[in-house]
Protein backbone atom coordinates (compact mmCIF):
# COMPACT_ATOMS: atom_id res chain seq x y z
CA UNK A 1 0.00 0.00 0.00
CA UNK A 2 1.65 3.51 -0.86
CA UNK A 3 2.24 6.02 2.28
CA UNK A 4 -0.22 8.09 0.19
CA UNK A 5 -3.21 5.44 0.66
CA UNK A 6 -1.86 4.75 4.67
CA UNK A 7 -1.74 8.58 5.60
CA UNK A 8 -5.83 8.20 3.69
CA UNK A 9 -7.02 6.14 5.50
CA UNK A 10 -5.62 7.38 9.10
CA UNK A 11 -6.92 10.69 8.22
CA UNK A 12 -10.19 9.30 7.40
CA UNK A 13 -10.71 6.97 10.57
CA UNK A 14 -9.22 10.33 12.60
CA UNK A 15 -11.99 12.31 10.84
CA UNK A 16 -14.53 9.56 12.24
CA UNK A 17 -13.36 9.55 15.25
CA UNK A 18 -13.64 12.99 15.92
CA UNK A 19 -17.22 13.06 14.32
CA UNK A 20 -18.40 10.08 16.59
CA UNK A 21 -16.76 11.66 19.92
CA UNK A 22 -19.09 15.13 18.75
CA UNK A 23 -21.96 13.11 18.39
CA UNK A 24 -21.48 11.76 21.65
CA UNK A 25 -21.64 15.11 23.75
CA UNK A 26 -24.56 15.41 25.55
CA UNK A 27 -26.53 18.33 25.56
CA UNK A 28 -27.41 20.74 27.73
CA UNK A 29 -30.67 21.09 29.54
CA UNK A 30 -32.99 23.78 28.71
CA UNK A 31 -34.49 26.03 31.43
CA UNK A 32 -35.77 29.78 32.58
CA UNK A 33 -33.90 31.40 34.88
CA UNK A 34 -30.07 31.16 36.64
CA UNK A 35 -29.00 27.32 37.23
CA UNK A 36 -26.08 25.54 38.11
CA UNK A 37 -25.34 23.27 34.99
CA UNK A 38 -22.35 20.65 34.25
CA UNK A 39 -22.30 18.58 31.15
CA UNK A 40 -19.52 15.38 30.84
CA UNK A 41 -18.90 12.30 30.86
CA UNK A 42 -19.89 9.07 33.59
CA UNK A 43 -18.43 5.77 34.49
CA UNK A 44 -19.86 3.33 36.60
CA UNK A 45 -18.63 -0.15 38.09
CA UNK A 46 -20.47 -2.52 40.28
CA UNK A 47 -19.23 -5.43 41.91
CA UNK A 48 -22.21 -6.87 43.46
CA UNK A 49 -21.32 -9.96 46.32
CA UNK A 50 -22.40 -13.03 44.30
CA UNK A 51 -23.54 -11.70 41.26
CA UNK A 52 -21.52 -10.48 38.15
CA UNK A 53 -19.70 -7.23 37.62
CA UNK A 54 -21.75 -3.99 36.12
CA UNK A 55 -20.16 -1.29 34.29
CA UNK A 56 -21.41 1.30 31.96
CA UNK A 57 -20.13 4.99 30.54
CA UNK A 58 -21.90 7.82 28.67
CA UNK A 59 -22.42 11.32 28.98
CA UNK A 60 -24.78 13.41 31.47
CA UNK A 61 -26.21 16.70 31.64
CA UNK A 62 -27.08 18.65 35.14
CA UNK A 63 -28.98 21.38 35.67
CA UNK A 64 -30.12 22.32 39.19
CA UNK A 65 -31.75 25.52 39.95
CA UNK A 66 -32.23 25.20 43.39
CA UNK A 67 -35.82 23.37 43.09
CA UNK A 68 -35.27 21.33 40.75
CA UNK A 69 -32.22 19.19 39.76
CA UNK A 70 -32.62 17.23 36.27
CA UNK A 71 -29.93 14.98 35.14
CA UNK A 72 -29.88 13.33 31.90
CA UNK A 73 -28.06 10.18 31.11
CA UNK A 74 -26.84 9.04 27.51
CA UNK A 75 -25.24 6.31 25.95
CA UNK A 76 -21.87 6.80 24.43
CA UNK A 77 -23.80 7.97 20.99
CA UNK A 78 -25.55 10.74 22.75
CA UNK A 79 -29.17 9.31 22.86
CA UNK A 80 -30.70 10.01 26.67
CA UNK A 81 -31.33 6.58 28.17
CA UNK A 82 -32.98 8.12 31.30
CA UNK A 83 -34.23 11.04 32.86
CA UNK A 84 -33.87 11.91 36.38
CA UNK A 85 -36.25 14.73 37.62
CA UNK A 86 -35.87 15.72 41.34
CA UNK A 87 -38.38 18.38 42.96
CA UNK A 88 -38.89 18.99 46.51
CA UNK A 89 -40.64 16.03 47.87
CA UNK A 90 -40.87 13.50 44.48
CA UNK A 91 -37.96 12.15 42.34
CA UNK A 92 -38.76 10.47 38.98
CA UNK A 93 -36.63 8.49 36.47
CA UNK A 94 -37.79 8.28 33.11
CA UNK A 95 -36.24 5.34 30.67
CA UNK A 96 -35.78 6.22 27.09
CA UNK A 97 -38.56 3.76 26.66
CA UNK A 98 -41.28 5.55 28.42
CA UNK A 99 -41.40 3.43 31.19
CA UNK A 100 -41.31 5.83 34.80
CA UNK A 101 -40.77 5.03 38.38
CA UNK A 102 -41.17 7.73 41.41
CA UNK A 103 -40.30 7.98 44.78
CA UNK A 104 -40.01 10.62 47.86
CA UNK A 105 -36.29 11.40 47.20
CA UNK A 106 -33.59 10.68 44.88
CA UNK A 107 -32.11 8.14 47.90
CA UNK A 108 -35.49 6.21 47.70
CA UNK A 109 -35.51 5.87 43.96
CA UNK A 110 -32.47 4.59 43.79
CA UNK A 111 -32.98 1.86 46.45
CA UNK A 112 -36.21 1.24 44.48
CA UNK A 113 -34.61 0.86 41.17
CA UNK A 114 -31.44 -1.20 42.53
CA UNK A 115 -33.05 -3.01 45.26
CA UNK A 116 -30.47 -1.48 47.34
CA UNK A 117 -30.10 1.63 49.77
CA UNK A 118 -27.74 3.69 47.97
CA UNK A 119 -27.54 7.30 49.90
CA UNK A 120 -26.98 9.67 46.56
CA UNK A 121 -28.26 12.84 48.26
CA UNK A 122 -24.88 14.46 48.75
CA UNK A 123 -23.95 14.38 44.94
CA UNK A 124 -26.05 17.43 44.33
CA UNK A 125 -23.36 18.95 46.71
CA UNK A 126 -19.76 16.90 45.90
CA UNK A 127 -20.39 18.12 42.22
CA UNK A 128 -20.14 21.88 43.65
CA UNK A 129 -17.30 20.97 45.74
CA UNK A 130 -19.39 21.35 48.86
CA UNK A 131 -20.36 18.94 51.89
CA UNK A 132 -23.58 18.05 52.44
CA UNK A 133 -24.81 20.08 55.03
CA UNK A 134 -25.86 19.30 58.46
CA UNK A 135 -24.70 15.65 57.39
CA UNK A 136 -21.99 14.05 59.09
CA UNK A 137 -18.50 14.41 57.11
CA UNK A 138 -14.79 12.58 57.95
CA UNK A 139 -11.78 12.92 56.55
CA UNK A 140 -12.33 15.93 54.97
CA UNK A 141 -9.31 17.41 53.03
CA UNK A 142 -8.60 20.98 51.65
CA UNK A 143 -5.62 21.91 49.04
CA UNK A 144 -3.19 25.06 49.35
CA UNK A 145 -6.61 27.79 47.79
CA UNK A 146 -8.99 25.97 50.37
CA UNK A 147 -11.04 23.97 47.95
CA UNK A 148 -12.40 20.14 48.94
CA UNK A 149 -10.75 17.66 48.11
CA UNK A 150 -11.39 14.35 49.89
CA UNK A 151 -13.67 13.24 51.88
CA UNK A 152 -16.36 10.67 53.31
CA UNK A 153 -20.22 11.04 54.03
CA UNK A 154 -23.22 8.09 53.75
CA UNK A 155 -20.52 5.88 53.17
CA UNK A 156 -19.19 7.11 50.07
CA UNK A 157 -15.19 8.32 49.85
CA UNK A 158 -15.17 10.88 47.33
CA UNK A 159 -12.31 12.22 46.00
CA UNK A 160 -12.74 16.03 44.10
CA UNK A 161 -9.84 17.50 41.87
CA UNK A 162 -9.25 19.44 38.56
CA UNK A 163 -11.42 22.71 39.86
CA UNK A 164 -12.69 25.29 37.21
CA UNK A 165 -12.97 28.21 39.91
CA UNK A 166 -16.13 29.05 38.65
CA UNK A 167 -18.27 25.97 39.12
CA UNK A 168 -16.39 23.24 40.94
CA UNK A 169 -14.38 20.40 40.41
CA UNK A 170 -13.93 18.63 36.93
CA UNK A 171 -13.28 15.22 38.10
CA UNK A 172 -15.49 13.79 40.94
CA UNK A 173 -14.62 9.97 41.64
CA UNK A 174 -16.75 8.15 44.27
CA UNK A 175 -16.48 4.91 45.84
CA UNK A 176 -18.11 2.50 48.51
CA UNK A 177 -17.94 -0.45 49.91
CA UNK A 178 -20.86 -2.41 52.13
CA UNK A 179 -21.91 -5.93 52.70
CA UNK A 180 -23.70 -5.90 48.84
CA UNK A 181 -20.48 -4.87 47.62
CA UNK A 182 -18.35 -2.34 46.05
CA UNK A 183 -19.41 0.38 44.12
CA UNK A 184 -17.56 2.88 41.83
CA UNK A 185 -18.78 6.26 39.92
CA UNK A 186 -16.63 8.94 38.19
CA UNK A 187 -17.65 11.98 36.75
CA UNK A 188 -15.41 14.28 34.36
CA UNK A 189 -17.28 17.86 33.83
CA UNK A 190 -16.58 19.51 30.53
CA UNK A 191 -14.96 22.94 30.97
CA UNK A 192 -18.13 25.29 30.54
Amino acid sequence: MTRVRVVGRLLTMLGLAVLLAACAAPARIGGQGPAFERVGRFAVNLQPVAQPPYAAQGGFSWRDDGRTLQLDLSNPLGSVLARIRVDAGVSVLERADGSRESAPSPDALLAQVWGHPMPVAGLRYWVRGQLEPGQAASGVQHDEQGRLTALQQHGWDVRLSAYDDDQGPLRVRLSRQDDQGQWRLQLVMDRP
